[in-house]
């Protein structure tokens, strides 16, 4: 099984400027993934020619389910986030990670129904304090919602903001999590033109092995957004 996490940038390119989702699509194409998790999927925007872009994804995409979480109003619009499966799922939530007064995030929760059996999946996109992050990862971890599969193999994905890597020492460590992201300097992602940090990320806890994991590194993923995509092969 496949999976691919990616912060799309609005399908704005990161060095050129240019709104051209169809250079996010060819970059997802050439994965193949089973399972598509995505960041700053833009609806009703102009810079994204007020494109319905989790409709035109799901369009292309065919799921047998799909997710869209709105997050951060922009005008008539806003962005958030895109989870597509060719997998149904057996149940779903979507939960607020806003914090006080900072800006609005969300994660994404769902259980898998996979041809090699269920699994939990969490796809989020978490803030820029660590201090934040940190309480949003206990926040998910610790969830009534969350609680209620934690006996089913687990994936946490998405673009993390954690540049320091310290919630794989915090929460994580103490709900039993491993990070498949590590070292962080093989999973360099951001910025695509020339990657320093590793944002993008992924842990897992129970019956997943991941058989290969890496960021997709070419001249399409370079220009197609800001972010490079994490791309996980597993299986339960």
């Amino acid at each position: 099984m496949r999976l691919l996490s990616y912060n799309i940038h609005k399908g704005i390119g990161g060095r050129d400027r240019r709104y051209r989702l169809e250079r996010i699509q060819h970059v997802i194409e050439a994965e193949s993934p089973d399972i598509v998790c995505l960041q700053e999927v833009d609806r009703n925007v102009r810079r994204s020619r007020f494109h319905n872009q989790p409709g035109i994804l799901q369009e292309w995409f065919q799921p047998a389910a799909h997710l869209f979480q709105f997050n951060v109003k922009v005008k008539e619009g806003g962005y958030g986030n895109l989870l597509l499966s060719r997998w149904p799922f057996r149940t779903h939530h979507q939960i607020s990670l806003t914090r006080h007064q900072r800006k609005p995030r969300g994660a994404q929760m769902a259980v898998v129904e996979s041809p090699s059996g269920p699994f939990h999946l969490t796809h989020w996109h978490l803030g820029l304090s660590e201090r934040e992050r940190d309480w949003q990862t206990r926040h998910i971890l610790e969830h009534h919602l969350y609680r209620e599969s934690t006996g089913l193999p687990s994936l946490i994905v998405g673009d993390f903001n954690d540049w320091r890597n310290r919630l794989a020492s915090g929460p994580f460590e103490v709900h039993g999590f491993h990070q498949v992201t590590s070292p962080p300097s093989r999973f360099r992602s951001f910025p695509a033109w020339l990657p320093v940090w590793s944002l993008d990320k992924a842990f897992t806890r129970g019956g997943i092995t991941v058989t290969r994991i890496h960021v997709s590194r070419s001249r399409a993923t370079r220009d197609a957004s800001d972010h490079l995509p994490l791309i996980i092969d597993f299986t339960i």
